[in-house]
């Protein structure tokens, strides 16, 4: 759902579940001259609290070695703009909805 999502929405995905020793990025995709690692977080209540709120400092840092790690190895640091997303879905009863949060948060 996420993948359509950000292909209707202009993205051309690049590569989902990339995973390393230091974690797992959900999906890469590009947009425009940014490569994008996108965090992919589902829900089905909030009594967790906000999907979003599942990616916290240490969750962050994780992913953003994988970047790094999926930068050195594609030979591209340097070359692009990198972001950082996080994507939230929510199922509720029937309905699912996505929150697309563009540069969630920063490489530092």
């Amino acid at each position: 759902m996420a993948v359509q999502h950000l292909a209707e929405s202009g993205y051309t995905i690049v590569e989902t579940n990339y995973t390393t020793r230091f974690a797992e990025i959900d999906i890469i995709a590009a947009i425009d001259d940014s490569l994008v690692f996108v965090e992919v977080k589902t829900r089905t209540s909030l009594k967790k609290g906000l999907p979003r709120e599942a990616v916290n400092a240490a969750k962050q840092q994780k992913i953003i070695l994988a970047a790094r790690q999926y930068m050195k190895t594609r030979a591209l640091t340097g070359q692009k703009r990198i972001r950082f997303d996080v994507m939230e879905i929510f199922y509720e009863k029937n309905t699912c909805s996505i929150n697309h949060i563009p540069h969630a948060f920063y490489s530092g």
